[in-house]
């Protein structure tokens, strides 16, 4: 079976947008919810830009902005986790945050192979 990371991202990303979806809107959390998106969805179309690198610097810089990216959605699910009070949620961010960290090792794998 071939591992498809173009696949992966855009799952995280989808998962991502639904649980954003039932997050009770308030001023806190519309902040919050719109870095979230905004640099989760960033991780999948930065994978898929450098796959399609017109360089191998190209793609180094890409990986690195997938690596980067990964790296402030961390940032952004623990924030969400503690404005959020609905323990489903709660424990659907505490997936999401696993399955980012997962991607962020794996990002950085490639961006050190890559040198």
């Amino acid at each position: 079976m071939k591992y498809d990371l173009e696949e992966r991202t855009i799952k995280f990303s989808e998962s991502v947008i639904e649980l954003c979806q039932k997050i009770n809107k308030n001023t806190i959390t519309i902040l919050i919810i719109d870095q979230l998106i905004r640099s989760s969805t960033s991780i999948g179309a930065n994978y898929r830009e450098a796959n399609g690198a017109s360089s191998r610097r190209d793609f180094k810089n890409k990986i690195f902005l997938c690596k980067k990216e990964a790296k402030e959605t961390e940032y952004w699910l623990r924030l969400i986790s503690k404005a959020i009070l609905e323990e489903n949620q709660i424990i659907k961010c505490r997936f999401l945050w696993r399955e980012n960290h997962e991607l962020l090792l794996i990002f950085s794998k490639i961006a050190f192979n890559s040198k």
